[in-house]
Formats: structure tokens, sequence, C-alpha cells
């Protein structure tokens, strides 16, 4: 038998230590916050994200009473940049949530499964890493590429 130990980097910041494009991009996944529609969980989720030409989406947790129909806050970003621009790699996504009292999370809300794969597929499109920037009242995290997140990912054969 021979074990692995695998390691993530995962930074974490002040949101005033963040530069000041970082921080507008948090700032604009907590507005979109307010956009979301989640009668049933509550849970309000934003995500920004900026592409490599410098333009930015925002995309919000759309809630649905058939769940699987429901659409979460990263990929609602993620989905509507390869609409809108499809050769167009995302540099930096920045993720907030609020709680059902309409607080944002004390601690950062990392990205569900599926957004987490999305992510990956994102990545090998683009051809680089993807900047995930994860914010919470307490600190923002940057990590540096999805597979910090999902360092046994599932990729193309």
């Amino acid at each position: 038998m021979k074990e692995l130990t695998l390691k993530s980097l995962i930074k974490e910041y002040q949101l005033d230590e963040l530069t000041a494009e970082d921080r507008h991009l948090v700032e604009s996944a907590i507005e979109a916050t307010n956009r979301s529609y989640a009668p049933y969980s509550k849970f309000h989720v934003g995500a920004c994200l900026r592409l490599d030409n410098g333009v930015e989406l925002k995309g919000c947790n759309q809630e649905n009473a058939a769940f699987p129909s429901a659409l979460c806050a990263e990929r609602a970003a993620i989905f509507a940049a390869g609409t809108q621009y499809p050769n167009v790699g995302i540099q930096t996504i920045a993720i907030a949530a609020r709680t059902p009292k309409g607080n944002l999370t004390e601690e950062p809300v990392s990205p569900c499964g599926t957004c987490r794969q999305v992510l990956i597929e994102s990545e090998t499109r683009a051809k680089h890493p993807i900047r995930i920037l994860l914010h919470g009242e307490k600190c923002t995290y940057l990590i540096e590429g999805i597979k910090h997140l999902m360092p046994l990912s599932f990729t193309e054969f």
C-alpha cells in the first residue's frame, strides 16, 4: 500500500487586504445575493466573475419547487459567460452568501460539487487556473485554481 498526501493552498484575507479589483468583485457578488430567488432554502448566493477580457458577469441562485431544476449562482454566472463570450476564459470568480436571516455568512461558502465540476471544465476550456474568491464576514479565501478544492477531479480521458 502507498499513502498519498494531497495539499490545498488557500490564502485568507480581510476584505481591505484584497486588491481593488478583487474587492470590487467580492462586493459585486455580495450585491448579487440580493437578486437571488431562494424561497425554499432562504440561502441567497451571489457570484461575480471577471473574464480574461475584463468583462464582469453576475449570477445568483434560482430555486425551484422541483429542486433539480434549480441553478446555483456560480453556474448561472459561468453559463452566462459561456453564452455571451464562448471563447473567453474566466480569470476570477467571487462567491458570497446570505443566511436565512439575511446576514452574510460568517465563514466563506464553498461551491457545491456540481459547481466545482463546472469550474474544472471551465479551467480546461480556458487552459489556465481560475482564481476563486470565497467571501464571508470573517474573511475572504483566495484559491488559485479549482484543483486546490478538487485535487482528484474528473476530467476528460
